[in-house]
């Protein structure tokens, strides 16, 4: 590996063991390996970097969620699939949501990272309709991406915060799928139409 791979590598493990507010450029410099002048070439900034890491992270767990996906596209069942595939990858070490809570928490403080995140989840957006109707993602329409991908992505981070803060009780797949069948038959009584 070069300085860049071994940056965002040391990156990677500065974030999971530290966090983002606590990790330093000397810690990542120290886990990688590298010098501090490598960060600035290579990065721009040390919040570039750990942006870099963490979204490189997140897409390393997101393959997660691909799975075995179950259930026609658009079904309850598929709805289930996903979920109970996403639910996995919080069942284990949850360092990385509380990483990613730490990291919506920052917010305004990092502007940078904030806008790069921000990017990255539009693109997450994409996956989850991609994923949940089993449409290429570059064949999803921005429309879904504004409604049905910031559905997905609303969930997810709710979904976050719950596992992260009360595992004891936080919803599987199961318990999300009721409620969404339930959603519906309430829609669909209100309406008149059969679900």
């Amino acid at each position: 590996m070069g300085h860049r791979e071994d940056l965002l590598e040391g990156a990677k493990r500065c974030l999971l063991a530290k966090g983002f507010v606590r990790t330093t450029a000397r810690d990542i410099v120290k886990e990688s390996g590298t010098n501090l002048a490598s960060i600035g070439y290579h990065y721009g900034s040390k919040d570039a970097l750990l942006a870099q890491a963490y979204v490189a992270m997140v897409e390393n767990v997101s393959e997660a969620f691909d799975g075995e996906v179950g259930g026609e596209p658009g079904s309850l069942e598929r709805f289930t699939s996903v979920w109970s595939n996403i639910v996995a990858t919080m069942r284990g070490p949850g360092s990385m949501w509380r990483l990613s809570m730490e990291v919506v928490a920052l917010g305004d403080q990092v502007p940078e990272v904030r806008d790069h995140l921000a990017r990255a989840q539009r693109e997450g957006s994409r996956g989850f309709v991609a994923l949940f109707t089993g449409a290429p993602e570059n064949e999803v329409p921005e429309e879904a991406v504004d409604t049905l991908g910031t559905f997905y992505t609303t969930l997810m981070m709710g979904l976050m915060a719950q596992w992260t803060f009360d595992p004891k009780s936080a919803p599987g797949a199961g318990r999300l799928t009721e409620g969404l069948r339930q959603v519906i038959e309430g829609a669909a009584a209100a309406t008149g139409d059969a679900p």
